[in-house]
């Protein structure tokens, strides 16, 4: 499930950008962990490993990733070079589990078994960056025949002991932390800073090496270490089952195709005028469609201001909550273990009428525009030492922009349509100095309405009229709050570009392609 970002607040995009997202405050690959403050009833102590639990430990291997990381600034340039350390686990043969973030932006991943010390070249099969998951291979997977691979369990119950097992910093052995079971919940995953979907927390210590180890409970495991909470003690988070097992089985025909939408907004009813208001009782089921967003699954489906009581049977209560296995978790969970074309059916209540409905799932491309994004180039154009950039969230990020138009944009490019008109909204993002551009500062960070009075929808078509076979007299770009237009002379337009292309460094011009 997307969340779009707020523009209000900045943003932290893992290994480029140290800004925070919401109230969530969350770390992944380099966390802090803390301490819970729950108070949990203590449970017998677990008992130490059998030798067929310490065979255990040659499956879960160190991850070494050394990786380069895209400037969003001056995205002519190679990008930051960088690395970092984690721990991943063997779910098959030559087949190594682990999260998503510890491994983005790879040019190179070793791995380490547990008590050698060679490095094996390892490579990435499958990546999930809106649940953080990721699959690798090695090259030679020899070293490793006969290994035993780690079996997928189910989510642990609420007071329920853990183990979590990886390589975290401190020391160059495997390390061993245990922990208690202490919720569960539907939350924010922070490689993606968008997505939300079923976590666990724990209050085993989760540091900085730990993402991607698992986390055992009777030999199984429940989860993937990923994450912990800054502003806590000793809490961890932990990727369960039914995310993990998702991503396993949309990888089974060969490509991961990402999570599917509900695509629409709801408010909780909690309210007794509000409950009055649309004819539910006291403990009727309910929450109040708030808004549908244009194109998705639900649109001319669903209506604002209907009731939804129930999604395939399962009631929906004030706050949103369905019961599956046992545990209230959000409704949104149901869709979470749904793909793409397949159905489920939605109780409603609208005007007092009570209604059922089917919707067809899907994903949403447009919402990944407040999603991080990862393993891909910036896309940009120049000219005459103009430099332009689709708006995203790494842009946002880089950049963080104060026009209200562009926060605007941003903010509302999906409830209200924009991405219908638009598929991209284009950013002058900088001014390289040149004599044909001078006095235009101002207009850097804000989005193009128009070159040459052709209404701008995408980057490629902005390219596309900068850079024609025949030069107009006039190039003339309108930026959006700005009477006063950008203009370059044609004949001069070139000349310019070779000038900020040499004096910059610049020597790809352009890159258009996702």
């Amino acid at each position: 499930m997307i969340k779009p970002s707020s523009p209000s607040f900045p943003v932290l995009l893992p290994k480029v950008t140290l800004l925070t997202l919401m109230t969530l405050l969350i770390w992944s690959v380099s966390l802090s962990v803390s301490t819970a403050q729950q108070k949990l009833t203590p449970l017998a102590p677990l008992g130490p490993l059998t030798p067929q639990g310490q065979s255990i430990y040659s499956s879960i291997v160190r991850i070494e990733a050394a990786t380069q990381v895209p400037d969003y600034r001056e995205p002519w340039k190679a990008g930051r070079f960088s690395g970092g350390t984690g721990t991943g686990f063997l779910i098959g043969p030559n087949r190594f589990l682990t999260n998503a973030h510890v491994v983005s932006n790879a040019r190179r991943l070793l791995i380490t078994m547990h008590g050698s010390a060679q490095k094996h070249p390892a490579r990435i099969v499958h990546i999930a960056h809106d649940c953080d998951l990721a699959l690798l291979e090695l090259e030679n997977f020899a070293p490793f025949q006969g290994m035993q691979h780690l079996q997928i369990g189910t989510v642990p119950k609420l007071e329920s002991q853990v183990r979590v097992i990886g390589y975290p910093v401190g020391g160059s052995r495997i390390s061993v932390t245990r922990g208690v079971v202490s919720r569960i919940d539907f939350s924010g995953y922070s490689h993606s800073r968008a997505d939300q979907h079923l976590v666990v927390q724990i209050d085993a210590a989760i540091n900085p090496g730990n993402s991607g180890g698992p986390v055992l409970q009777n030999g199984k495991v429940v989860g993937v270490a990923f994450q912990g909470l800054k502003s806590a003690d000793n809490t961890g988070y932990m990727i369960p089952t039914p995310v993990v097992n998702r991503f396993l089985k949309d990888i089974s025909d060969g490509s991961y195709d990402q999570y599917v939408d509900i695509g629409i907004a709801d408010f909780p009813m909690f309210n007794p005028a509000m409950r009055k208001k649309f004819g539910l009782g006291q403990n009727s089921p309910g929450v109040l469609v708030a808004r549908v967003t244009p194109d998705g699954p639900c649109d001319g489906i669903l209506n604002n201001n209907d009731i939804l009581t129930a999604i395939n049977g399962n009631a929906v209560d004030a706050a949103g909550n369905i019961l599956i296995d046992g545990e209230k978790v959000d409704m949104n969970e149901i869709v979470e273990r749904k793909f793409s074309g397949d159905t489920i059916r939605l109780s409603i209540i609208r005007k007092g009428k009570a209604l059922e409905k089917e919707i067809t799932l899907k994903p949403f491309p447009p919402a990944r525009m407040y999603a991080a994004q990862y393993d891909v180039k910036p896309r940009y154009t120049t000219f005459a030492g103009l430099v332009f950039q689709p708006l995203s969230l790494n842009l946002y990020a880089a950049h963080s922009f104060s026009n209200t138009r562009v926060r605007r944009l941003f903010a509302h490019y999906i409830d209200e349509g924009i991405f219908k008109e638009r598929q991209d909204i284009v950013i002058l993002t900088r001014v390289l100095t040149d004599p044909v551009n001078t006095h235009v500062s101002g207009h850097v960070g804000t989005a193009i309405e128009s070159i040459n009075g052709e209404k701008i929808k995408s980057l490629n078509q902005a390219h596309a009229l900068l850079h024609p076979k025949e030069a107009p007299e006039f190039f003339v770009i309108k930026c959006e709050g700005i009477e006063r237009p950008i203009i370059v002379p044609g004949n001069k337009a070139a000349e310019a570009s070779k000038r900020t292309e040499a004096g910059y460094g610049i020597s790809v011009p352009a890159h258009l392609s996702k």
